[in-house]
């Protein structure tokens, strides 16, 4: 017994004195390790009888807790000597500007969707969405395209498999299906925009399998193309930030619109790059098409439900990422959804800095 107690005091004053994490656990091996001190009486106690086991068994026992509490402690205030002693040592200059971490930016299509909804916004215009995964009817019959229409073929629409007993589903080409669910669902007046991804067969500079468009639909009493011209024109101004903006209508043919109109804008040549803005008709300008519009085909109306001769309205619709590219200087649509992070860096917008258009239509 005065063995152990001699063991037992003199282990606790070698972990007291103990300078270092290392020392400690070198007292712990040599104490507690497989072949430790400590260890190799608890391996006796298996040899002995009952009686001695109750006899010597508790005073071994104490000494393993003992020497496990302090080693525990001793090794707890070592580390927190360590903590004290860096916390101490080491300083922060926070008057150093800090380390800027990558950041990522607002992409040009919905940097253009923003300032588009901004714009027919204060024009009194609101937003409507509607399915991408359209039927045969919202998104062709509806809007009076016959079954012979070009637009229908197999080459040109991206259509899902048929099913026995289920109307002929496709990824919409247009988002004039919207104008179409808006008019049957919400009664008149209405003024809507519908932004969207569209789907279509197509793929160079130009075109993509996948790209977004906008469209826009009044229905009222009384309407015009007076107020569509006014309109478009107000809304390119407010888009390309110039007042010296200049349209030309040309007839044309779309099955929704009766009669239908292409607009092109005014351009002119600064350093061989187009800028939009001036008379297309001058010396140094030419003509861009921007989008197709007109007024609303009776027959379309009359399949919402309204009324063609108490209801008229006109629609109009184009291409956002055409409308990036116009006006932000690029010339590759395929670029916008190539992810090439360069790219984006360059004609990407600052989360935190965006361009804005609230000064309002016409500020």
């Amino acid at each position: 017994m005065t063995d152990i107690s001699a063991l037992k005091a003199g282990l606790i004053a070698d972990i007291a004195v103990a300078d270092t994490l290392d020392a400690v656990e070198a007292l712990r091996v040599g104490a507690l390790g497989k072949s430790g001190v400590i260890t190799g009486l608890l391996k006796t106690l298996g040899g002995m009888s009952p009686d001695e086991r109750l006899e010597k068994g508790p005073p071994i026992q104490d000494l393993r807790e003992s020497v496990t509490a302090a080693i525990a402690a001793k090794k707890a205030a070592l580390e927190q000597a360590a903590l004290d002693a860096r916390l101490a040592s080491e300083k922060i200059d926070m008057t150093l500007p800090a380390d800027l971490d990558p950041q990522g930016s607002v992409h040009p299509v919905s940097q253009v969707m923003d300032e588009l909804a901004e714009i027919f916004a204060d024009l009194g215009f609101s937003v409507a969405t509607g399915p991408e995964i359209e039927d045969d009817w919202h998104n062709f019959t509806a809007l009076n395209i016959p079954e012979t229409h070009p637009a229908r073929a197999m080459h040109d629409t991206f259509y899902f498999p048929d099913e026995e007993g289920q109307k002929r589903m496709l990824l919409r080409t247009h988002t004039s299906p919207v104008q179409i669910r808006t008019m049957m669902t919400t009664p008149p007046p209405i003024r809507i925009i519908a932004p969207g991804r569209v789907y279509r067969s197509d793929s160079d500079a130009t075109h993509t399998p996948m790209f977004h468009q906008i469209e826009g639909l009044v229905i009222d009493k009384g309407i015009t193309l007076g107020h569509l011209k006014w309109t478009l024109e107000t809304f390119l101004k407010a888009f390309f930030e110039r007042e010296d903006i200049v349209l030309r209508l040309r007839p044309s043919y779309f099955p929704f619109t009766e009669p239908s109109v292409e607009v092109d804008v005014g351009y002119t040549l600064v350093n061989g790059q187009r800028v939009i803005g001036g008379d297309g008709d001058a010396a140094d300008g030419g003509w861009l098409e921007v989008l197709g519009s007109g007024m609303v085909n009776r027959r379309v109306i009359e399949a919402c439900g309204l009324d063609p001769d108490e209801w008229q309205g006109f629609a109009f619709g184009t291409g956002v990422d055409r409308l990036a590219m116009l006006k932000y200087g690029m010339n590759d649509l395929r670029a916008f959804f190539d992810g090439d992070l360069r790219w984006l860096k360059h004609y990407g917008f600052s989360a935190l800095d965006v361009p804005t258009l609230s000064g309002g239509v016409g500020a």
